[in-house]
């Protein structure tokens, strides 16, 4: 059986409509999708084709399970 894994994701708006969908724990794991629900979905698939490689090539799989997240406003 497989871990469960946590990702992080980020969803960025662009022009035309359009999200870009960024894992920070995977450099290069990057797609899209035209609504929110679709860049997740596509998110899901990227992550899970880019665990698919690392496995075949022997490669450490990580994660965002010790990761933790906090936004700050600052005035510059």
């Amino acid at each position: 059986m497989n871990p469960t894994r946590t990702y992080r994701i980020l969803l960025r708006k662009e022009d035309g409509n359009v999200y870009t969908v960024i894992v920070p724990a995977l450099p290069g794991c990057i797609t899209y999708g035209e609504t929110i629900e679709e860049a997740i979905e596509m998110a899901k698939e990227a992550i899970e084709g880019y665990i698919e490689v690392l496995k075949e090539e022997g490669e450490p799989v990580p994660d965002d399970s010790e990761t933790f997240e906090y936004s700050l406003q600052l005035s510059a």
